[in-house]
């Protein structure tokens, strides 16, 4: 039985409106970015906004994302095609976390530990989607992330 006194990793990073803090700054680095700018040149303007609900769904928030914008599913079609290389992929990484510091997210060591642990693995799983060929599952639960703990994938 979970702990209900243990909070989610999105309460602990302060909720929808810190992660929002966080894709505003993050995604106004990556337009300016000259590695992977160009893989958001023509992003939506509310991209910073949907992707805010995806990590707060995650780290075990509302399941906005999945009701508003259509889960999993939704996420993968982001990403078929993209050929994202791993200098792009590291890139994203680390402005992201340069905008985790930034906007103030907690910095313990426990926080960040699973937050960049998120970050590691679905980066790169988006990386892998994202390959020509790839044959990613296309139905798939949005991922729940914990304190230090990865959930493993269940059909």
């Amino acid at each position: 039985m979970a702990d209900e006194t243990v909070p989610t990793l999105d309460e602990w990073a302060g909720g929808a409106e810190a992660l929002e803090r966080l894709t505003e700054v993050f995604y106004r680095s990556v337009l300016k970015d000259d590695l992977i700018g160009p893989l958001f040149a023509h992003m939506d303007a509310d991209h910073p906004k949907f992707v805010a609900m995806w990590l707060s769904e995650v780290f075990g928030g509302p399941d906005r994302y999945t009701r508003e914008r259509g889960g999993y599913p939704h996420m993968l079609r982001h990403h078929i095609g993209k050929a994202i290389t791993e200098p792009q992929r590291r890139r994203w990484v680390s402005l992201l976390m340069d905008a985790a510091d930034e906007v103030a997210l907690p910095d313990d060591p426990e926080f960040r530990a699973a937050f960049v642990g998120y970050i590691e693995w679905g980066t790169r799983l988006a990386r892998s989607n994202s390959q020509p060929g790839a044959t990613p599952p296309t139905e798939a639960p949005v991922p729940r992330w914990g304190w230090g703990v990865a959930p493993p994938y269940q059909p």
